[in-house]
């Protein structure tokens, strides 16, 4: 019984070696390519052909006026009517609502009351300096007698020095109603300018629109107050915007926005109409990213935004389908795709026949293609350009006609070498 137990562990002990030697031969083999390479990779292939690319950025946003003012009162008040209400057509001029004017009437008659009273005291002013002139003309020629008696000795020092006194006050009173008549024309200056402050205070309780065009949002009603914007923000009353020309803000990430410029054509899809593809052209593009005062706290992806007018001509045919005058609304979501560069009649192949690989002894990875040649794939380094969603734009490397491996995905981007054998699955 001890003699069996005793085989049979041996026959494991040897079974166990057996087996472990026969894995390292295989994986032995198939690392240096005895093993495992008769298998052809199954690749679709395709032809290198001269397409037209146009690369583009797609982005979503809304649609608003290009141009759009926002109304608040200048001064504070309560508001006693309003002329028009939310939709309405509106001239550039055109009376829009009224802020209580009572405060302001009484300001402006305090003003001018105040203005009447400078404009007496300068009346005085000119009458104490036609005074003062009449008195030192008087103590002058007192003066110039007393001099001349006093040379002769007629008179006593005393009195020619009191002779001196009066013709040297009245020469500083004359000063001093020159000066006074010079305050009281500064202080009719200020007087006015105080009085036309509050004319103008008192015009401003008339709000009148800016520009031609709808108002498009209407925020107060008749016995709300507002408050101004002398000193502050002010409340706003309401929107005029001119619906004539429309335009769509996007963002556009931080990746694609060095390509967008302005003038670059876009195709704008608006949810409101179905199927149906307008134009657009790139105005503005922002500077500094949206939000960019907060995206130094936060984790955010940055943004800019970029403004694309709507071109009228390409909504022209939806005018009728729509109750209104103007088929857009500020609001509306929108798609679109800036076209950012094209080229045409290049060199192209599907997008997904590019990957990178290290060539040789270069540790930096370089983009390849592999190339079909005799069953067997070639490596071919290339130098892209400009893709769009299906094709990318080959510069160096390809010549049209060749036949260049396209998928299946994994084959491309991890299994395929140089040399490997393939077998084709479909080309085109």
């Amino acid at each position: 019984m001890k003699l069996i137990i005793v085989n049979t562990k041996k026959v494991l002990y040897y079974l166990a070696g057996i087996t472990l030697l026969l894995i390292l031969v295989i994986f032995s083999g198939n690392r240096l390519g005895f093993l495992g390479t008769s298998a052809a990779v199954e690749v679709q292939t395709e032809k290198a052909e001269r397409r037209d690319i146009a690369e583009r950025v797609a982005a979503s946003g809304k649609i608003f006026p290009e141009t759009e003012v926002k109304i608040s009162s200048e001064v504070s008040g309560e508001i006693t009517a309003i002329l028009i209400a939310e939709g309405d057509s509106v001239e550039r001029g055109q009376l829009l609502l009224e802020i209580n004017p009572d405060i302001y009437k009484s300001m402006l008659e305090r003003a001018e009351a105040t203005l009447n009273q400078s404009r007496a005291n300068l009346a005085s002013s000119k009458a104490r300096k036609i005074q003062a002139e009449a008195q030192f003309l008087n103590a002058e020629l007192t003066f110039n007698r007393s001099k001349k008696l006093f040379e002769e000795r007629v008179i006593s020092e005393s009195e020619f020095e009191s002779a001196q006194v009066a013709y040297t006050t009245s020469q500083s009173e004359v000063d001093a109603a020159e000066q006074a008549v010079l305050a009281a024309e500064f202080n009719i200056k200020s007087a006015q300018a105080t009085v036309n402050e509050a004319r103008d205070n008192l015009a401003r309780t008339s709000i009148r629109s800016p520009i031609n065009g709808i108002v498009s949002k209407l925020s107060a009603e008749p016995g709300e107050r507002v408050v101004g914007t002398a000193q502050m923000l002010g409340t706003e009353i309401m929107r005029v915007a001119d619906f004539d020309i429309m335009e769509v803000r996007v963002e556009v990430s931080e990746s694609d926005i060095l390509r967008v410029g302005v003038g670059d054509s876009a195709d704008v899809e608006v949810d409101a109409y179905l199927n149906e593809v307008f134009t657009g052209v790139v105005t503005r593009v922002a500077q500094s990213s949206a939000g960019s005062d907060m995206q130094l706290m936060t984790d955010q992806a940055t943004n800019f935004m970029v403004y694309i007018r709507l071109v009228p001509e390409s909504y022209l045919h939806v005018m009728d389908r729509v109750k209104s005058k103007f088929p857009f609304r500020p609001g509306m979501s929108a798609a679109v795709e800036i076209r950012t560069a094209k080229v045409q009649d290049v060199i192209s192949v599907p997008i997904q026949s590019v990957t990178l690989r290290t060539i040789e002894n270069d540790e930096k990875e370089t983009e390849v293609v592999f190339v079909s040649e005799n069953n067997k794939a070639k490596i071919r380094m290339v130098k892209t350009g400009i893709q769009d969603d299906r094709y990318i734009e080959i510069k160096e490397g390809l010549n049209e006609g060749e036949v260049i491996i396209s998928g299946p995905f994994r084959a491309v981007s991890r299994i395929l070498e140089e040399g490997t054998e393939i077998e084709h699955s479909s080309e085109k």
